[in-house]
C-alpha cells in the first residue's frame, strides 16, 4: 500500500530533473552549441543515465526545447494581441511582449536550424509570423506602414532583423530590453523615427503598469 504514495515524490523529482536539464541546455547551448549530452548532464548536476532517461539523444533534447519555445511564444503572442489598437501600437505591443521569449531562446534558432532543419525553426516562429503579417497588412491598409513591400515579405524582413539583433545581444555587442529593437522595427516598417520612439515609450510604460 505504501508504493502508490511513493510514486508522487518520484514523479516530482523526475519533473524537477527534466526542468533543470532543459534550463541548463538553454544556458549552455548559448555558450557552446556543440556541447555534448554528457557535459550537459554534469552542468545540470545529474548523472548521465538520468539525462538519457529523459532525452535519449541530442535531437530529442532539441525537440523538447523547440516545443517549449513554441508554447512560450504562442502564449506571449496571445497575451500581446491588441486588435483594437492602431497598427503601430499593436506591433509595438507584440514585439515588446515577445522579445523576452526571443531573448530566452535566441541560442536555439541557430542550433535548431543546423541540427533539426529550417522546418523546426519555422515551427517556433509560425505564431509570430502570422501575427506580425496580420498587423502589417492592417497597418498598410490604414496608411501606418509603407506599402513598398507586401506584408508577408515585410514580415520576413522584420523577422530576419529581429534574429540578427538577438544574435548581437548574444555576442554582447548590444544591450537591449527590446525597446531599441522595437523602435528599429517600427522605423523599418515605415514609421518616422520620433513617432516610433514615442509609440514604444508609451507601450513600454503601459506594459510596466
Amino acid at each position: 500500500m505504501a508504493k502508490p504514495a511513493a510514486r508522487e515524490p518520484q514523479r516530482r523529482n523526475a519533473r524537477s530533473n527534466r526542468a533543470r536539464i532543459l534550463a541548463t541546455a538553454r544556458r549552455e547551448l548559448g555558450r557552446n552549441p556543440d556541447i555534448t549530452l554528457e557535459e550537459l548532464a554534469r552542468a545540470a548536476g545529474v548523472v548521465r543515465r538520468t539525462l538519457f532517461g529523459h532525452f535519449p539523444g541530442r535531437a530529442a533534447l532539441l525537440e523538447a526545447l523547440v516545443e517549449e519555445a513554441s508554447e512560450s511564444l504562442q502564449g506571449a503572442a496571445a497575451a500581446a494581441a491588441r486588435p483594437s489598437e492602431p497598427a503601430d501600437r499593436a506591433l509595438a505591443y507584440f514585439l515588446l511582449s515577445t522579445w523576452p521569449v526571443g531573448d530566452r531562446y535566441r541560442m536555439l534558432l541557430a542550433v535548431t536550424r543546423r541540427d533539426l532543419g529550417a522546418d523546426s525553426v519555422g515551427e517556433i516562429l509560425r505564431p509570430a509570423r502570422d501575427e506580425v503579417a496580420a498587423i502589417l497588412e492592417r497597418g498598410q491598409r490604414d496608411g501606418v506602414f509603407h506599402t513598398h513591400l507586401p506584408p508577408a515579405v515585410l514580415s520576413a524582413g522584420l523577422e530576419a532583423m529581429t534574429v540578427a539583433l538577438l544574435e548581437q545581444v548574444n555576442t554582447g555587442a548590444l544591450e537591449d530590453d527590446g525597446t531599441r529593437a522595437t523602435v528599429a522595427m517600427l522605423i523599418a516598417a515605415g514609421v518616422p523615427r520620433e513617432e516610433a520612439s514615442a509609440v514604444v515609450d508609451a507601450v513600454a510604460a503601459a506594459l510596466s503598469e
